[in-house]
């Protein structure tokens, strides 16, 4: 009698196991709980402000009020996850987002707020962000057994996906027939969920002595960041990335669609399948392990400028779409193979400090980009800005692939298995990690 043939999918649900953990399942439900509020904020807090004040550069201020703080507080929050207990310090960021957003709907629910109030709430709740995510980091490997780490990390990718999808299509839902300030109001209880759900994960409370300083820390955070050279070389190519093509992207997208094709609801359906696209990416991961993950990386993250390029070419909506569609797959790809290789070879007393530098690097000069992708295209063109986006995505790629550090970078397959690494101009040499 023939065998049935593995259908790609079961596969995939196979590995769902991860869910089977009591630690991993609750650390899951609660994450993903915030994220899709999370998402829906964002939709929310944009109608809400317009609302409150009529102003689009007080939309800017709001927004950057929350992007600021971020960026300042990431390495103090990566100090204090490798000092505190990182679930204690995750369980004060979730309180302090639950009550600054909390506090803000009701501003808005009562038609008192103002300006300077919507300024605050919003730096503090960058700040609850800036202490949280280094932390979260830090936490993932010790709430799930180390042979179902990828997996955990493909499942926490396509959790963000779902609610990168979800969360817009339901804020708009609510926006529409409630009000944004409601919106805002559930943000606040999914932040205040999560909490609950960390209160229940069965996680040694441990604690690194305090070392000489604050600084001193960060100096050493530093030394390991720097130790490891695929980790800074990737971080600095992912940097550049955000800068040169998804800041432009993100700006100019908007703009190309309305100039060519239908405007809004375009754009809308970019979005919707690039989000599409990386829960596809995260399903098709499951269970996979690649044997070079920054290998992969490398060559699948060349798709993140494909929309870029279907946009500057002024190229069919359908094939916007499936550049979109791409760029989503990569992106749960990076996401999930990046991760499982830092909190595998990256020892796990330093691990937050060194994703706040991994975390900085992303967000730095974003900001920047985002600021110069609409006075750049006026002085020359979209196409033009996009298309300078996409040729240095694919020379950066190009560059990495060249680095033995990179291709070099093994994943352990199995428990007590040792990954490796190689050092530009070197062999490949199995190194143990401690």
């Amino acid at each position: 009698m023939a065998s049935r043939p593995n259908h790609p999918l079961r596969g995939a649900l196979r590995n769902l196991a991860v869910l089977r953990e009591r630690n991993f399942r609750t650390f899951f439900a609660g994450y993903t709980t915030s994220m899709l509020g999370s998402a829906m904020a964002t939709v929310a807090l944009s109608f809400a402000v317009l609302e409150a004040t009529g102003s689009l550069s007080d939309l800017s201020f709001v927004m950057a009020a929350r992007i600021v703080p971020l960026v300042v507080f990431l390495l103090g929050g990566g100090v204090l996850g490798d000092r505190l207990p990182r679930r204690l310090i995750m369980l004060c960021s979730d309180w302090l987002r639950a009550l600054t957003q909390g506090a803000l709907a009701v501003l808005l629910m009562t038609d008192s707020a103002r300006l300077w109030q919507l300024l605050v709430l919003a730096a503090l709740g960058g700040v609850g962000e800036a202490f949280f995510k280094p932390s979260f980091d830090g936490l993932v490997p010790h709430v799930v057994s180390p042979a179902r780490l990828p997996d955990a990390n493909t499942l926490i990718g396509l959790g963000n996906s779902v609610a990168g999808v979800a969360g817009p299509a339901l804020a708009g839902v609510l926006v529409t027939f409630i009000s944004p300030a409601a919106v805002l109001l559930v943000d606040a209880g999914t932040y205040a969920l999560c909490g609950l759900f960390l209160l229940r994960l069965r996680v040694p409370e441990s604690r690194t002595a305090a070392g000489p300083g604050v600084l001193r820390e960060l100096r050493d955070g530093w030394g390991m960041f720097t130790k490891y050279r695929w980790l800074w070389t990737v971080t600095l190519q992912f940097t550049m990335f955000n800068f040169l093509v998804w800041a432009p992207y993100l700006v100019l997208g908007p703009a190309a669609a309305k100039e060519t094709y239908s405007g809004a609801g375009s754009w809308g359906t970019i979005v919707a399948v690039y989000g599409l696209g990386s829960i596809l990416g995260a399903l098709l991961l499951l269970g996979r392990r690649p044997t070079r993950p920054l290998l992969v990386t490398t060559l699948v993250t060349v798709l993140w400028a494909a929309p870029s390029g279907a946009l500057a070419a002024q190229a069919p909506l359908v094939m916007v779409c499936a550049g979109a569609l791409a760029a989503g797959v990569a992106n749960s790809v990076f996401n999930a193979l990046w991760m499982t290789t830092i909190q595998q070879h990256v020892p796990h007393e330093a691990l937050s400090r060194v994703m706040s530098y991994v975390s900085f690097g992303a967000y730095s000069i974003g900001p920047i980009g985002l600021a110069l992708a609409g006075p750049l295209a006026e002085r020359t063109s979209i196409s033009a800005v996009l298309a300078f986006g996409v040729c240095w995505q694919v020379a950066a790629n190009a560059f990495i692939l060249c680095l033995p550090s990179v291709r070099g970078v093994r994943l352990a397959r199995q428990p007590g298995d040792v990954p490796t690494e190689a050092s530009d101009g070197e062999d490949e040499q199995p190194r143990v990690v401690t």
